[in-house]
């Protein structure tokens, strides 16, 4: 069994399906089973850093919020800063925002303005891939604060809602990397 197997095997024992939630027909994957397992958490966190290497990333962006509980880890084992990108009215003092549509209706991210800059090389982190809106908003605020986008690395793709193709031309040649494709 190679590591390769060995991980995706670890990262999938512990992701719970959850039926019917958030809403019926709608099969929710809970990844505390994971975060609770210290062996499964640590490999996610070394996988993804790994990333963060072979991306040349400088930072690292978690998206609102369990963005946040993947990403803070990863930044800390890569060596590199951590910046949250958050819903709009989350932040205090300046920020840049984003809106990007939804399926019903639109939403808006936001990031500290002061915290990515002209230098840097930023690596997206999330714990899942849908649709690619919330990432692909996100790749156009680092943009806009004048950083380099370096990749998207997600814990799991749900590649039945080609959120990879909405992706790529955003992410314009910069790598996506998801550990899992369910």
């Amino acid at each position: 069994m190679t590591e390769t197997t060995d991980i995706t095997e670890l990262l999938l024992s512990r992701i719970r399906d959850v039926a019917d939630y958030p809403e019926p027909g709608v099969v929710f994957k809970d990844i505390t089973p994971l975060l609770a397992d210290p062996a499964a958490f640590t490999a996610l966190t070394d996988a993804l850093a790994g990333v963060a290497g072979e991306t040349g990333a400088t930072k690292v962006v978690g998206l609102e919020a369990r963005g946040f509980i993947l990403g803070a880890p990863v930044a800390l084992r890569a060596g590199l800063g951590f910046i949250p990108v958050r819903k709009a009215g989350k932040l205090p003092g300046a920020t840049l925002s984003q809106a990007y549509d939804l399926e019903y209706g639109s939403a808006e991210i936001e990031v500290h303005a002061e915290d990515l800059s002209a230098g840097d090389r930023v690596l997206v982190v999330d714990d899942v891939l849908a649709t690619g809106g919330t990432a692909e908003a996100s790749l156009e605020l680092i943009r806009r604060a004048g950083a380099e986008v370096a990749g998207l690395a997600v814990l799991m793709e749900l590649g039945f809602l080609d959120g990879r193709a909405r992706l790529e031309p955003a992410l314009a040649g910069a790598p996506l990397k998801a550990l899992l494709t369910v």
